[in-house]
């Protein structure tokens, strides 16, 4: 399956597939806003986009890494934050050959360790990962903490 770096010629199909993606998380539609972020990585090369081809050219996935560095390995590791197969192309091995391609593209930089978050009930994709060899941390509790930046703290 042809697996590849997305440009910034995949701009217009790439936004599209990152909305729906967005959209499968209950975001509203911003397809602009899609457009801006995704051209912001590509031109600041601060994640690693791997886009999925189907026969006709047309993009039918992707994965989005982010490099990051771990303390408690003293070495860097990578993100993986984004996997979306468009629904069209589930079913298909798209996914699984995403993934693989993730894991070789971060083992060729010399990164040993990749993490994700998925839904808890995202059950086809945890699957997915588990068969991939991935496990789920049954050690740490993962936490976030949304904020506003603009109101006044003080």
């Amino acid at each position: 399956m042809p697996i590849r770096h997305a440009t910034l010629a995949d701009l217009s199909p790439l936004s599209e597939l990152l909305d729906d993606y967005r959209r499968f998380y209950r975001q509203e539609p911003d397809l602009e806003g899609a457009r801006r972020f995704l051209q912001a990585r590509l031109e600041g090369g601060d994640s690693h986009i791997l886009v999925h081809e189907g026969s006709e050219g047309e993009l039918q996935g992707f994965v989005q890494l982010y490099p990051l560095l771990s303390t408690v390995r003293l070495a860097p590791l990578w993100l993986l934050n984004d996997l979306f197969v468009a629904t069209q192309a589930r079913r298909k091995g798209v996914g699984r050959e995403l993934m693989l391609a993730a894991r070789d593209l971060a083992a060729s930089h010399g990164v040993r360790h990749l993490k994700l978050t998925t839904q808890i009930e995202n059950y086809a994709a945890q699957a997915l990962y588990e068969s991939l060899g991935w496990q789920r941390d049954t050690t740490f509790y993962h936490y976030g903490l949304l904020f506003d930046t603009t109101t006044d703290q003080g």
